[in-house]
């Protein structure tokens, strides 16, 4: 059995509030992005099932950072967010969640998500040379399902859901981080619009 994704987040997210509402509105637009992708490309044989769920899933832990715009009042740095998403994911393994038990091999797909898509994903050597704040590992997404929530989560800005950018605008948006990024991010444009 699938895992529920709307009941992981209803488990870290229990209440109505504003950041609740905000992440799951940003979620569903980057999940209904990949999900067009997949019918767009029946070539790409995506399982969308997955792939639906790694999209709702991704983000999952901006609430233990520190990013007051986005209404995020935790006490890591934003730069965080995949990688302690994807350990709060990997912590439900056994528990039980809405009366189904989760398995450490069906969240393990799901916490990859998470972890893989800041950016274009983020290279060891990102890691080093900008002296971020995770372990020097590479956390780049690999599956072409893992790469299509990533681009598709570029299209939408928590700061301004309302907004939709154009592959353009993303593209800009990754320019900073490095030309290899801008690159990266346009070869999936091309790839899958």
């Amino acid at each position: 059995m699938a895992i529920d994704a709307m009941a992981i987040l209803r488990h870290f997210y229990p209440d109505d509030t504003p950041l609740r509402r905000l992440l799951l509105t940003h979620s569903r637009q980057v999940a209904d992005r990949a999900l067009l992708i997949a019918e767009r490309h029946p070539e790409l044989h995506l399982d969308t099932g997955l792939m639906e769920r790694g999209a709702l899933l991704h983000d999952v832990g901006i609430c233990q950072c520190d990013a007051p715009g986005i209404l995020c009042h935790g006490t890591h740095p934003y730069i965080c967010h995949g990688l302690l998403g994807a350990e709060m994911l990997r912590s439900l393994a056994g528990q039980t969640v809405e009366g189904n038990t989760l398995a450490a091999e069906q969240l393990e797909p799901l916490a990859r998500f998470c972890e893989r898509h800041t950016g274009t994903g983020l290279s060891r050597q990102q890691i080093l040379s900008q002296q971020l704040p995770l372990p020097a590992q590479d956390f780049l997404p690999e599956t072409v399902e893992e790469q299509v929530v990533c681009y598709a989560d570029k299209f939408y800005s928590k700061s301004h859901p309302e907004r939709e950018r154009t592959v353009e605008q993303a593209a800009l948006s990754l320019e900073k981080f490095g030309k290899d990024v801008y690159h990266k991010f346009l070869r999936w444009a091309d790839r899958f619009e």
